[in-house]
């Protein structure tokens, strides 16, 4: 394993309620973000959505590099993403909270871990819906608090880039899904 993610096997979450992306309990006051899209129809739609999503897919497409240390479904695998041109990229550790890969809900979470801008998690899950279940859907629901100096000082343009992120990551969920 790359040693950026040995380092980050152990380190703490920088946010208390781990785990709320799934609970739906999500804490107050904190910038929340949802979005939901049908992606695709059928059965192979939705093995190709949800194989896109536990590959890092999403992040890639936005135009991130990621360095994992397993697939996004498995709860513990170390994320380090990275924004911009190195060496001055900007760092994004994660690491997953929970992972769904069984059943007609698929899907995981990763909380933020020390260096990250923001202080959060972010769930990505693929379901059936429609009144027939042929239906392919990716939903996303992030919350998240503004956790550096950089952060805090351009607000609205680290929220606006945090929508991007998630448009994009709904893109490449819609290719993965038709194929």
């Amino acid at each position: 394993m790359h040693p950026d993610l040995q380092a980050l096997t152990d380190a703490p979450f920088t946010y208390p309620e781990v785990g709320a992306t799934r609970t739906g309990d999500l804490p107050a006051g904190v910038h929340v973000v949802r979005r939901r899209a049908v992606v695709g129809r059928g059965e192979e739609a939705f093995a190709r959505a949800v194989a896109a999503v536990l590959d890092w897919a999403p992040q890639r497409h936005a135009g991130l590099r990621v360095q994992a240390s397993g697939s996004a479904g498995e709860p513990g695998a170390v994320v380090l993403m990275t924004a911009g041109l190195p060496p001055l990229g900007l760092r994004i550790p994660c690491r997953v909270v929970w992972a769904q890969t069984t059943g007609d809900r698929q899907g995981y979470a990763y909380g933020t871990l020390p260096g990250h801008p923001e202080s959060g998690e972010e769930s990505f899950v693929v379901s059936r819906a429609g009144a027939d279940g042929q239906d392919v859907v990716f939903e996303m629901v992030a919350f998240s608090r503004l956790a550096t100096r950089a952060a805090r000082l351009g607000g609205p343009v680290s929220r606006l880039l945090q929508s991007i992120a998630l448009t994009r990551y709904t893109g490449a969920v819609r290719r993965a899904a038709r194929g």
